[in-house]
């Protein structure tokens, strides 16, 4: 008797869209819906509202959309979509509920691990991190380190295959509300480490008592490079003390570093997708300026107003990028 052939594995492609996120979430293909500041999104488990404004009142979603037939669901504190071959998820906690940003953060990863692991997409690629504040705090007593502290712990609890890309930047709402989400798959990504750059789980004490835990970038299986936030940081160190467009030449060439790395036969601007942190958001305009002059080819990225995990950095850049 012949055995059924397995599904097919379903394609995932990420972009920004105008269409209103009710439009979005009508179709069977949507996977995942992002909005952001004031954004009004529908009660769906595949739509999240981060916290963040965009200083130029881009009104844009990011959209996650598949070839695949999607399932959707919610399981306590946490959101999911699914087409077999990638899982969408999101958890929003408060933080006073759970004794503070470090054990919201190991709850959180605590609760992603769980539910990762057992699905049929038990391989974390990438992750986003939002949180109020989080350069408050002096010393270890930074918001950040603490994060980093709960969410290496949450980790622990559950077995991975490489530490996943990922992305951490503090709002301004003033809402103590943990918000993670991100994407995992049927078959693990390959990460990237850029040559500029220590890995950040190598980071030396003076960081905090965790370093942080993520790959720069992770192939993925459709052909994506998943960039992690990319500020002005070379070794470990920053670079360019509150020199906002030397930061971001050197944000610019540690992308184009990870991009060689990830062995792209395209360059950057040129099939990316990106998000740009802005400290300050009156800082928003120079650096599209900027960012036009040294990658013509780029399609408009979408510039959100958020704290940068290090102080002295003020520019912090995410995004996809298609390799060939």
């Amino acid at each position: 008797m012949s055995m059924p052939l397995p599904d097919p594995p379903a394609t995932l492609a990420i972009g920004y869209a105008s269409e209103s996120p009710a439009t979005l979430l009508e179709r069977p293909d949507t996977l995942a819906v992002l909005g952001f500041g004031a954004c009004d999104l529908p009660d769906d488990a595949r739509a999240l509202r981060v916290g963040l404004a965009a200083p130029d009142g881009d009104a844009r979603v990011e959209c996650w959309r598949t070839s695949g037939a999607v399932r959707a669901g919610r399981d306590g504190d946490l959101r999911w979509s699914s087409d077999g071959t990638h899982l969408f998820f999101a958890c929003e906690l408060d933080e006073h509920a759970h004794g503070g940003i470090d054990a919201a953060a190991e709850h959180a990863y605590a609760r992603i691990g769980a539910l990762v692991g057992e699905s049929s997409t038990p391989h974390l690629l990438r992750l986003w991190n939002y949180l109020d504040a989080i350069n408050l705090g002096d010393g270890d007593d930074e918001r950040y380190r603490l994060f980093c502290s709960g969410r290496a712990r949450g980790m622990r609890a559950h077995p991975r295959d490489g530490y996943p890309a990922a992305t951490a930047i503090g709002r301004h709402d003033g809402v103590r509300v943990l918000q993670v989400y991100g994407l995992a798959a049927r078959t693990p990504g390959t990460p990237v480490e850029n040559p500029r750059q220590t890995s950040a789980w190598r980071y030396p004490r003076q960081y905090g008592p965790t370093a942080p835990t993520f790959a720069r970038g992770m192939r993925d299986g459709d052909g994506h490079l998943l960039i992690s936030g990319t500020a002005a940081v070379v070794g470990h160190a920053s670079r360019h003390d509150e020199n906002l467009r030397a930061q971001l030449d050197e944000t610019i060439e540690n992308l184009r570093s990870l991009l060689a790395q990830a062995g792209s036969r395209t360059p950057l601007g040129r099939g990316s997708m990106l998000k740009v942190y802005v400290r300050d958001p009156a800082d928003a305009d120079s650096v599209r300026t900027q960012l036009r002059e040294r990658c013509p080819d780029i399609a408009q990225p979408l510039f959100l107003a958020g704290d940068i995990c290090r102080r002295e950095l003020l520019v912090e850049i995410d995004g996809t990028h298609r390799l060939a």
